[in-house]
């Protein structure tokens, strides 16, 4: 008997809210780790690993005598932000909420185990990679530093976002560069704080840290070739003062985002410029720090041509859309298609719903099943049984 979708939908709807209110942040994923492998299992997946890379979880299915093997990969992890909504699975973890909808990816990920394991309909074998820590760029290098490609070889690799703004049941993805870079900076200013009514007699650092957060908005509008996209953006700016003193420290924190290592190198190279010439002015030092924690994600042109082809099954005509332009957003997704080939798609989360990385932010459970359904699609696709 085939899968039962309304009661597989209401299953997921019942994971994906015992996932909102029990969130865990980055390597910290030892509950909902559990819980993803105590599903599979029920599953009656093949293998079931835990621990791969540090939190991490695969579980493999086999059907058949086929030698490819498709991953279909989710990540697990949440923010560590207050979660602002009155809801009855809001989270019980104080100052942590599934802000990103990844409770949403890893239950349509585990729905989509349940089919396959079910229903079949392919030859050859799928590995369901629940990964850690994907929100700062560490969980998917975690995976392959512990062996994932060389103990669960997978010859391509699929994974979802859901995306606000877009209607549910609406799908999106794009041939090559689909989501950027980022790299993160800091650059401290040091001088002489003193008392705020005596400026002269120091030489303090807000002053020359406002002026260094405005001249670095010139690195992408004056020092970029328009063509190129880049974005700079200081998010922090903090001091060692208070209401009647002055300065003597100054930290400006933010991140850059890109599309190709010869715009991050000339992001770098631009703040460091603008960086040490500011301090020059003010008579300071400054130090930067730059660091590269996300690659641009590249989508493989022919994989995206069937990730739309397998979307065809599912979605309505008009539902199925070509993404104009890559977002800058990052995905640590990244990292294992700089490995094996690929496509990254996004699924509607609605025209209503608040932003990602948002306190009030929820997952949409009506698109439970459109990213279920997805994952088993493309698998049954690249891996055809015989005759199909």
């Amino acid at each position: 008997m085939a899968m039962d979708l309304d009661q597989l939908v209401a299953d997921m709807r019942a994971w994906r809210r015992h996932l909102h209110a029990h969130p865990e942040f980055g390597f910290e994923e030892k509950q909902t780790s559990a819980f993803v492998a105590e599903k599979l299992r029920e599953f009656g997946l093949d293998d079931v690993a835990e621990g791969i890379g540090g939190t991490g979880v695969v579980g493999t299915l086999k059907r058949g005598n086929g030698n490819r093997s498709i991953a279909l990969r989710a990540d697990m992890d949440a923010l560590r932000i207050p979660e602002q909504a009155d809801r009855p699975y809001a989270s019980r973890n104080p100052g942590i909420m599934h802000a990103c909808g990844h409770d949403g990816h890893t239950a349509m990920l585990l729905g989509a185990a349940r089919m396959l394991a079910k229903d079949g309909g392919f030859d050859g074998t799928v590995r369901f990679i629940f990964q850690p820590a994907e929100e700062w760029g560490k969980g998917a290098l975690a995976m392959i530093e512990d062996g994932i490609f060389e103990r669960f070889p997978f010859d391509e690799i699929y994974g979802i976002h859901n995306l606000p703004g877009l209607p549910v049941g609406h799908f999106q993805t794009r041939p090559g560069a689909f989501m950027s870079a980022e790299d993160n900076f800091e650059i401290v200013l040091k001088g002489t704080g003193g008392h705020a009514a005596r400026p002269h007699a120091t030489n303090e650092v807000l002053v020359a840290a406002c002026a260094l957060v405005v001249n670095l908005q010139t690195i992408v509008s004056r020092r970029l070739d328009p063509t190129d996209i880049g974005v700079v953006s200081v998010t922090e700016l903090l001091t060692d003062g208070t209401r009647n003193a002055l300065p003597g420290i100054a930290r400006i924190l933010g991140d850059a985002r890109s599309f190709h290592p010869d715009v991050s190198a000339e992001i770098e190279r631009q703040m460091r410029i603008i960086a040490e010439g500011t301090a020059l002015t003010y008579n300071l030092s400054a130090e930067v720090t730059y660091t590269r924690e996300f690659i641009p994600l590249l989508n493989d042109p022919a994989l995206t041509e069937e990730a739309f082809a397998a979307a065809r099954d599912i979605f309505e005509p008009g539902s199925i859309e070509l993404r104009k332009e890559p977002m800058t957003a990052s995905e640590d997704f990244a990292r294992f298609l700089d490995v094996v080939p690929g496509c990254f798609v996004f699924l509607g989360n609605g025209e209503a719903s608040a932003p990602l990385h948002n306190p009030t932010f929820d997952f949409n459970d009506d698109g439970l099943l459109y990213g279920a359904k997805f994952h088993a699609g493309i698998v049954r696709r690249r891996l055809p049984q015989s005759g199909a």
